[in-house]
């Protein structure tokens, strides 16, 4: 039997109007302390979106999510966030906020593969 990685993730999502708490998911964040591992992905559904919340600049979420990728893939044009290690990256980008782009509450789980654990939460959450 293959060993199974404790992880945790977070959906991100698209809230237009923060005081109402409507949303649409739009991608995955997954950390594994373990294995050194963290990854989002995003499944953005423009047309859905503008349906959804027609008031919405798409470019302007488009770079949001964009720069939340750069910082979890720790890449320099990510700012000062984007240097520091995998853990405290996934603390800032799961930390409750009142933005336009947000995350749920971070949720455990196992699996022996990250990357198709990942793709499958995309689905189920992004599909």
């Amino acid at each position: 039997m293959q060993e199974q990685h404790l992880f945790e993730y977070a959906v991100i999502r698209v809230v237009p109007k923060v005081e109402r708490e409507e949303f649409m998911n739009v991608g995955v964040i997954l950390y594994c302390k373990k294995q050194r591992y963290l990854q989002a992905r995003i499944h953005l559904n423009e047309g859905r979106l503008q349906t959804f919340a027609p008031a919405l600049d798409l470019a302007e979420i488009t770079a949001y999510l964009e720069a939340l990728l750069r910082i979890t893939h720790g890449q320099k044009e990510g700012g000062p966030i984007a240097i520091l290690d995998a853990a405290a990256r996934f603390r800032w980008l799961t930390a409750v906020r009142s933005t336009v782009v947000q995350t749920s509450r971070i949720h455990p789980g196992f699996c022996a593969h990250l990357e198709d654990k990942l793709a499958k939460l995309l689905l189920d959450y992004c599909g």
